[in-house]
């Protein structure tokens, strides 16, 4: 199956998190989000191992698929957002367009955050 990651299963899959590391190899292609690539980079460029976690990223990214934000992917977005206004349960912006991305390529979203669950036709695995 593919599988997108959120930001924080990219940062515990770079911290060596066992049970984040078995499902990601458990993917049949790896789908990064480009806002979780730059919440990553951002995260790396305020780190003191920049380097290391840059080397990680790299070669990580050589087996994966980065998906870009299209128009298609803004029909989603607009759709999730109503949707989660009229049930009065938002969720961060960054998160909506992830969850846009993950509904367009009808991937389970790999994250930590439960908010992703309050989204209609988004499977998330912790």
């Amino acid at each position: 199956m593919d599988l997108i990651l959120d930001t924080n299963a990219l940062s515990a899959a770079a911290g060596g998190d066992p049970e984040i590391n078995s499902r990601i190899r458990s993917a049949r292609r790896l789908l990064i989000p480009v806002i979780v690539l730059g919440e990553y980079r951002f995260g790396i460029f305020q780190s003191q191992r920049r380097q290391i976690h840059e080397e990680w990223l790299a070669e990580l990214l050589a087996g994966c698929i980065i998906l870009e934000i299209n128009d298609d992917t803004t029909f989603h977005y607009a759709e999730i957002r109503g949707e989660l206004k009229r049930a009065g349960l938002p969720i961060p912006s960054n998160d909506l367009w992830i969850a846009a991305l993950a509904r367009q390529h009808q991937a389970p979203v790999l994250s930590r955050d439960r908010h992703f669950d309050c989204v209609a036709g988004l499977k998330r695995l912790s």
